[in-house]
């Protein structure tokens, strides 16, 4: 029976949005991105500095980082290029700036990995995974998923992005800086940014990756020696 272009986009939908849900086992639940830190020391405090943190996170952090690093592992992936895809994970790693940020990506990467292979995978994920060896960087596990899968990098971006600021909220929901309502206005006021950084992933070179968010990745290496921590970043 033939698959219309409409059940193709909704089996990828659906994909997207169990491997990208919290319920999926990874622990995404377990880090802050350094965001702990920056609520305790005050800089984080309430709706209009959560929406200005996230927004540098997708303008000039992490966030624009692990975009590209998505981007670049599917468009890898879609070519079959192993060298291509072993230095993009390699760069994915290398930027880790601190040891908590490492666990954070290869933590949640090698987890999404083994489910992947366990319940949902595909022949060109078994070539990419048998390619990369070692720890996997969360941004190249997903890009490489949504290329074995055969999911547009357009709309496995555009998922992957909008989950880490909805995991990044719900944090700071659980750090008692907002409620839930104002969760959803964070997220609905950071969608306009969420969008700009998938076209600008789409496009970018690894030449492009780089960052200038220094509260957080400050924020991030001063977690390491908090004293109460619920995050493992």
């Amino acid at each position: 029976m033939a698959v219309s272009k409409e059940g193709k986009s909704s089996d990828a939908a659906a994909k997207l949005l169990i491997w990208l849900s919290p319920a999926f086992p990874v622990g995404s639940f377990a880090f802050s991105h350094g965001l702990e830190w920056a609520v305790q020391a005050g800089q984080v405090r309430n709706i209009a500095t959560v929406i200005a943190w996230l927004d540098a996170l997708l303008e000039h952090g992490g966030m624009r980082n692990d975009a590209i690093f998505a981007a670049h592992a599917w468009h890898a992936a879609m070519l079959r290029d192993a060298r291509a895809l072993i230095e993009i994970n390699e760069l994915a790693l290398a930027m880790a700036g601190s040891k908590e940020r490492y666990l954070e990506t290869t933590a949640q990467g090698n987890a999404f990995v083994t489910i992947i292979r366990d319940a949902w995978r595909a022949p060109d994920f078994d070539w990419g995974i048998a390619s990369v060896r070692g720890d996997v960087a969360y941004p190249v596990a997903v890009g490489l998923t949504g290329a074995a899968h055969k999911i547009s990098q357009h709309e496995m971006l555009r998922c992957f992005v909008l989950a880490q600021v909805q995991n990044l909220v719900s944090a700071v929901i659980r750090l008692s800086v907002i409620g839930h309502t104002d969760g959803q206005h964070a997220i609905a006021s950071l969608l306009p940014a969420v969008g700009r950084l998938v076209l600008v992933a789409e496009t970018a070179t690894l030449d492009d990756i780089g960052g200038a968010a220094f509260q957080s990745d400050i924020a991030a290496l001063r977690h390491e020696t908090q004293y109460s921590r619920l995050f493992r970043s």
